[in-house]
């Protein structure tokens, strides 16, 4: 289930302090970037923009572009194109922050090291701080899971206390065999997971030295490990391909210049990796993941599942009121706050309010004066009526912030992303819930509001309004 309760029940979203840049070269490109993160307002998520092609596109960190998985996660929208995104992610991710613009000025992120490392540091420098708006968790009820029934590879989340990872990996060689990894909480991701380089096996190298990639490789941001006999002619063109005058294979079967972090570091990556794809699902998890065999493929596909689910859940998810308990407010009092008088008052009873949400009722009879007309032989709730009776609702959160709500007058400034999705009839009871986006501000309210009847949502809206003095 997604959760969003209130302030005191949970974390707030976070954004960087400031801005900050690195440059390197990508991986596979071998092109020089220059990548900068920015601070980004709330429930932005991580946004790519790519400042090097007319218009500055966006390309949001969503499982629905991913479009390519060969070596990384790759993502496109309107034919925009950004390469390798998953080391990055998984470093906002285990920096705890939610919201960031990642502009860059060619398709792929650096490669740095072949780790989060240098990420993590970029943000640590750049600081972390908390937003006005609560952090949206989904909270894992039962077992999830999704396999790649070619490879074997299978990935599932069951439900947790935290956010967890265990990665488990058999690449069936000599020099690298079976390997787990596990993060117990988000916060052992920098001290644990952050540093730990991506990797390849000779015979993966060779191949793609041939097609002409990894041109951003060397010996500094890739572990190889040598799992064949290296011939004099391959020993040859990975000097070239390095830069190096002697390479030599260590006792432990990586090639020289790199020394390991940790023994098992390939299954950390590979734990890093999954962190950084599942960002891609657009909400926090909080279950314990478990990877066998992970790979790019079967973690975003799981990843798509999983936001799918999350939407649909979303979608379908009616918060439950006790209807029978004594009101927050009658009608009399909200006709003492409410400027509004029959037949334009729409809501009868306030069931709950706190400093961020309210909570609104309705009862449609076919004595309601707008069933004269909408439409006689069928009558249906008007959809403006339905508008209006949740603004109604979240001007009793906004009158209630007055000690003279009685001298006020509430206005409309926007009414935005309005969507209705099932009829209203008579003899149908409504629930209006409206939560603020940002915090009350000179008179301005800014807020999600939804409407529920029948179990379902019928309507949603995001609004804005004033108060004002009367004259």
């Amino acid at each position: 289930m997604v959760k969003n309760p209130s302030a005191g029940e949970q974390a707030k979203q976070t954004t960087i302090k400031s801005e900050i840049s690195l440059t390197g070269v990508g991986l596979h490109t071998g092109e020089e970037v220059k990548m900068t993160f920015k601070p980004a307002p709330v429930n932005n998520g991580y946004t790519f923009v790519r400042v090097d092609l007319e218009g500055q596109p966006v390309i949001e960190a969503d499982a629905n572009y991913v479009v390519n998985t060969q070596r990384g996660t790759n993502l496109e929208k309107l034919g925009v194109k950004i390469q390798t995104s998953e080391h990055v992610l998984a470093a906002f991710v285990g920096c705890d922050v939610d919201n960031v613009i990642i502009e860059l000025n060619a398709s792929e992120p650096p490669i740095m090291d072949g780790s989060s490392k240098y990420f993590v540091e970029a943000i640590e420098n750049a600081g972390v701080v908390e937003q006005e708006a609560d952090r949206n968790v989904y909270v894992v009820k039962e077992i999830i899971s999704f396999t790649d029934e070619a490879t074997g590879s299978e990935i599932l989340v069951m439900p947790s206390d935290d956010y967890q990872v265990t990665a488990m990996v058999d690449f069936g060689t000599k020099v690298l065999g079976t390997q787990n990894a596990t993060m117990k909480s988000i916060s052992e991701f920098k001290s644990e997971i952050a540093d730990a380089r991506t990797f390849s096996f000779l015979h993966e190298l060779e191949s793609l030295l041939e097609n002409g990639l990894i041109k951003g490789g060397d010996l500094n941001n890739a572990i190889v490990y040598v799992d064949k006999e290296i011939s004099d002619s391959t020993m040859q063109n990975l000097k070239v391909a390095f830069g190096k005058d002697t390479i030599s294979v260590t006792p432990n079967g990586i090639l020289d210049n790199l020394t390991l972090h940790y023994p098992n570091e390939a299954a950390r990556h590979k734990l890093l990796d999954v962190v950084g794809d599942l960002a891609l699902i657009g909400t926090r998890i909080k279950g314990k993941v478990i990877a066998n065999k992970p790979g790019h493929y079967v973690n975003t596909q799981f990843a798509k599942k999983m936001a799918k689910m999350i939407k649909l859940e979303q979608r379908n998810h009616v918060p439950t009121f006790d209807l029978n308990q004594e009101p927050l407010m009658d009608i009399h009092k909200i006709m003492s706050i409410l400027p509004h008088r029959p037949p334009f008052l729409f809501i009868d009873r306030i069931i709950e309010m706190s400093d961020s949400h309210v909570v609104g009722l309705k009862n449609v009879t076919m004595n309601e004066s707008f069933f004269v007309g909408h439409f006689p032989g069928a009558p249906v709730m008007p959809g403006v009526i339905i508008v209006e009776a949740m603004a109604q609702t979240g001007g009793i959160l906004i009158l209630s912030s007055v000690p003279d709500p009685e001298n006020y007058l509430t206005y409309f400034m926007k009414i935005d992303n309005v969507k209705f999705k099932h009829k209203v009839l008579p003899g149908d009871t409504l629930i209006f819930k409206c939560v603020l986006i940002t915090p009350i501000r000179r008179g301005i309210c800014h807020m999600q509001a939804h409407a529920y009847a029948n179990g379902k949502l019928v309507a949603e809206a995001e609004l804005m309004a004033q108060i004002a003095k009367k004259q």
